[in-house]
């Protein structure tokens, strides 16, 4: 992981952008955005305290294509909006430099957010998924390691729809992401 995106600073886009630029899932992402709500005041108090801070910036490597963008980036938007953390997408077939220093497991997954100070210094990132639902893509990846094999499109199908029953069909998922976040941000 690298730890300076000093020349990444405003060569994304912002999030309202990114929201309006999108080809593909609009309905849903703007679904889970409109769905969101803060589960207690104290965790909604803490976000909101981050506006007296001006030291921290925000990146997100994400598409509008990708299932997990749509699920997961709508709650970091109101996360950021509500800490006042300025915040530039990178969409990432136009930043592949940028998600290739942010892999993991070794390949591309997004979204990745990336907390820096204002210089660009990489204090932290999340990302692609809550710890709970990554746990499964994890365990699939390392039971799994040859994409080649005759029954690994069949058992990432069933990785996948895991994943899904994890995210569930509600916003509770929504919770454990702001909670994520928070321990994040909280070590700065």
């Amino acid at each position: 992981m690298t730890k300076d995106l000093s020349h990444k600073l405003f060569t994304g886009i912002s999030p309202k952008q990114f929201m309006e630029q999108m080809t593909k899932n609009e309905e849903a992402f703007q679904d889970w955005y409109n769905r969101f709500s803060w589960k207690d005041e104290d965790t909604e108090t803490f976000f909101e305290s981050l506006n007296h801070r001006d030291d921290l910036r925000c990146f997100i490597l994400a598409a509008d294509w990708c299932g997990d963008v749509v699920r997961n980036v709508p709650v970091i938007f109101k996360a950021v909006e509500k800490a006042g953390i300025p915040t530039e997408v990178l969409v990432m077939e136009e930043h592949l430099d940028t998600m290739d220093q942010f892999l993991t497991m070794g390949g591309r997954a997004i979204p990745v957010v990336i907390i820096t100070d204002t210089g660009g210094y990489v204090l932290g990132k999340w990302g692609p998924r809550p710890a709970h639902v990554q746990e499964v893509m994890t365990a699939f990846k390392q039971e799994n390691p040859d994409r080649d094999a005759a029954d690994y499109q069949d058992k990432i199908q069933v990785a996948r729809a895991e994943m899904m029953k994890r995210y569930g069909d509600d916003t509770g998922y929504q919770h454990v992401i702001i909670q994520e976040l928070r321990e994040l941000l909280s070590g700065f």
